[in-house]
């Protein structure tokens, strides 16, 4: 059991990792075609489906989009529960 809880935290932790890389990846100028943007867009389909969700609740005030830190502290409160109850 505890091997399953250590792989489910795991996978978590690398999708909140993913998460902030996309988000510095999109601060970073980019020219089409470049590494970056190849990097970044992967990134952007891996990351998009999940803060889409967010998205549809938390608009972006003064062009500040927050989806993606809402976003993290509901997989820390996921990963928090799913420790508490399988050990």
């Amino acid at each position: 059991m505890y091997s399953f809880v250590s792989v489910v935290i795991a996978l978590l932790n690398f999708y909140e990792l993913l998460i902030v890389l996309w988000c510095i990846a999109s601060w970073i100028p980019r020219k089409p075609g470049g590494l970056i943007d190849d990097i970044s867009s992967v990134l952007a389909q891996i990351v998009e489906p999940y803060l889409s969700i967010f998205r549809r609740f938390i608009p972006a005030i003064a062009g500040i989009d927050f989806s993606p830190v809402i976003a993290v502290v509901v997989l820390g409160v996921v990963q928090q529960l799913v420790v508490g109850i399988l050990i």
